[in-house]
């Protein structure tokens, strides 16, 4: 056997046999259970006819024509794979369950047991379009967002030679869920019903704030700075698998500081008098906590619960359902910006991670925003074209 030397990776190895035929080899990836490379074999009379072999398998590879693996996974094995390898020990569990469960919904059997390397676009066009058509737009883009990495992934293994869900088109409005915001008659008749509710000021606060569902019910006392007048966002309060735990906030953004108005203080004080009454009426066999809105039995009280609430009040001021608890959150940042207040200082108070996410959601509200900047520009070239000449 005769070796003509060894190519980079791809580019493939040439040699001729002790049968006097030549043969080139070529590693077209790395097998997913053992890591070894997978090599594909050409055959020829001549030299010359095994480099032109190889040459179309390099493009063959190129173009996602040739199966990379020799035991290829399903589509739904390397989404399983990637999501416990690569993705786990970055995501909350919360987020991870997210994923998990759009997959299993939503992902049909077909499509799962599609061999990865056969996976093409147009069965991710056709998923996605079912998937509008039922008007799961959030999951679409859960799902998206999951296959766009694990395919990813698979290319840089080498597992795949492109990512084909690069080429799909998203349905149009695919991610936008159009924003609720109370108008102002709204938002009076449901602060009138719910000032005579147990957990008002829990209301009160979510609409001087802007505070998220969790920041609220994950508030302890100690995250109250009386004198300051500031409340300190420093936990989220969530459900994970039929459970009520407290965790950190997602992102660095969500850690901040908010002052309060005086009249929302006011509120509070009387109801931190009303909490620790209920405290004293419960008897010392309750457990501690320090929350600042519990259950009624001072327990923490469960998210669901509390959207139970919400929905009640709702209802009661004959208000329509599809107001959700975040169409406060909505209102509170839509009132700021109409008033002029500075994105910046809108993004802090939401808690985004950037304000690039406060301009997305909220660019529509800002009254005059780019007639505002065009007097600007035009000011500026007026100064800089004018023919005056200063005495």
């Amino acid at each position: 056997m005769v070796s003509m030397g060894r190519r980079g990776n791809r580019e493939g190895s040439i040699y001729k046999r002790k049968d006097n035929r030549w043969c080139g080899a070529l590693v077209i990836g790395y097998d997913p259970r053992t890591g070894k490379p997978v090599r594909k074999y050409v055959y020829a009379q001549t030299r010359q006819e095994v480099l032109e072999k190889l040459s179309k398998l390099v493009r063959d590879l190129q173009n996602g024509l040739i199966v990379v693996t020799k035991q290829d996974y399903t589509f739904g094995q390397w989404l399983k794979t990637y999501l416990e390898l690569y993705r786990k020990p970055q995501l909350r569990q919360t987020t991870y369950d997210r994923y998990v469960t759009v997959v299993n919904n939503h992902v049909p059997r077909e499509l799962v047991e599609i061999p990865l390397s056969k996976l093409r676009s147009e069965h991710l066009q056709s998923l996605y379009l079912k998937m509008k058509e039922e008007g799961l737009t959030r999951s679409i883009e859960i799902l998206h967002t999951l296959v766009n990495g694990a395919l990813k992934q698979a290319v840089r293994l080498g597992y795949l030679s492109r990512n084909v869900a690069e080429a799909t088109v998203l349905p149009k409005g695919w991610n936008k869920k159009e924003m609720r915001v109370l108008s102002e008659e709204e938002l009076r008749r449901f602060m009138s019903i719910a000032r005579e509710h147990r957990l008002y000021p829990a209301f009160l606060l979510l609409v001087s704030t802007g505070l998220r569902r969790g920041e609220l019910l994950g508030l302890k006392w100690s995250d109250i700075d009386w004198e300051r007048g500031t409340i300190s966002i420093r936990r989220n309060l969530i459900e994970l698998r039929g459970r009520v735990l407290l965790q950190e906030p997602k992102t660095r953004g969500s850690y901040r500081t908010i002052p309060l108005p005086e009249s929302t203080l006011e509120v509070l004080r009387a109801w931190r008098k009303r909490w620790f009454e209920e405290k004293l009426t419960l008897g010392p066999d309750w457990p501690e906590t320090d929350l600042v809105f519990p259950s009624e039995i001072h327990t923490t009280i469960h998210p669901r619960s509390f959207f139970r609430a919400f929905k009640t009040l709702l209802e009661q001021a004959g208000l329509p359902r599809d107001i959700s608890i975040h169409s406060l959150r909505h209102t509170y940042a839509t009132i700021l910006l109409k008033e002029g207040e500075h994105p910046k200082v809108v993004q802090e108070l939401l808690g985004h991670s950037s304000i690039t996410t406060t301009l997305d959601v909220y660019s529509q509200v800002m009254p005059g925003l780019k007639e505002r900047a065009q007097e600007k520009v035009a000011k500026m070239l007026n100064r800089l074209t004018s023919n005056k000449v200063k005495d």
